[in-house]
């Protein structure tokens, strides 16, 4: 926060005064980006904000607006970051691309991915992407179903990363059955459950498999939801039609 000015107990009538840099939009919102790199999106207040730019809180308010605003603006600020995949890239190779980055960019902004699942980036964040996007599915010949299989995706994607970013928000409650399911490995009488517990198993044995876990758990996601619609294309291809709704 601004400070005294030496020796008179008066504060500085600027920042410039107080020798700080001129304070903007595009700063606040590099250090609430910073913030919820650190933290998390929902774990810093706009106080916290505010002393990261050596302000008042009602500077945030006059230059971005309130909390949700900032919020807003961070999550911008990071679907901004989203590198796209080489247009010429066929269709199922673009998109595993394009969500492993995405994945990477939104596990280093907890928080993030659960907005945009709940709610989606703003449409001037957005509109490189969805162009992108979803006109590689209309080239692939999804036609009017290219915006539900996009969706589809992108939402999958957000899902199952808001999914890590609130396991890991939340040690204190988690609850780590692991052992308990590998002791189910042998139970003969139990085959779906000896599978689960022979799968616990092995990654209680290999560290290396234990960390990896939700990644692969996230390309599988990926991997599969890409399978179901090259099936689909298949099915739009042999009847001709392109229509919006899935049968």
């Amino acid at each position: 926060m601004p400070t005294s000015s030496s020796g008179t107990g008066q504060r500085p009538r600027s920042r410039a005064a107080a020798g700080l840099p001129a304070l903007t939009a595009d700063r606040i919102i590099d250090a609430a980006t910073a913030l919820t790199a650190e933290r998390g999106l929902d774990n810093w207040t706009l106080r916290e904000l505010a002393r990261a730019v050596e302000a008042y809180p009602a500077v945030i308010y006059h230059h971005v607006g309130d909390r949700d605003a900032v919020v807003n603006a961070v999550v911008d600020r990071v679907v901004g970051l989203l590198e796209l995949p080489a247009g010429d890239l066929p269709w199922q190779e673009w998109f595993t691309e394009l969500l492993a980055s995405l994945r990477a960019l939104l596990r280093t902004y907890p928080g993030c991915a659960r907005r945009l699942a709940l709610f989606g980036p703003s449409v001037k964040a957005a509109t490189l992407s969805i162009d992108a996007g979803v006109g590689v599915l209309l080239k692939a010949g999804f036609g009017r179903e290219s915006v539900l299989a996009y969706n589809l995706l992108l939402m999958t994607a957000c899902q199952f990363v808001a999914m890590e970013d609130d396991r890991d928000g939340a040690l204190a409650l988690r609850i780590d059955n692991t052992e308990e399911y590998a002791t189910y490995r042998e139970r003969a009488d139990l085959p779906g459950m000896a599978e689960l517990g022979a799968a616990m198993h092995d990654l209680m044995g290999d560290p290396d498999l234990a960390a990896g876990y939700y990644a692969q758990l996230y390309d599988y996601a990926v991997g599969r939801c890409l399978d179901g619609l090259a099936h689909r294309l298949g099915e739009l291809g042999e009847s001709g039609d392109a229509g919006l709704t899935a049968t």
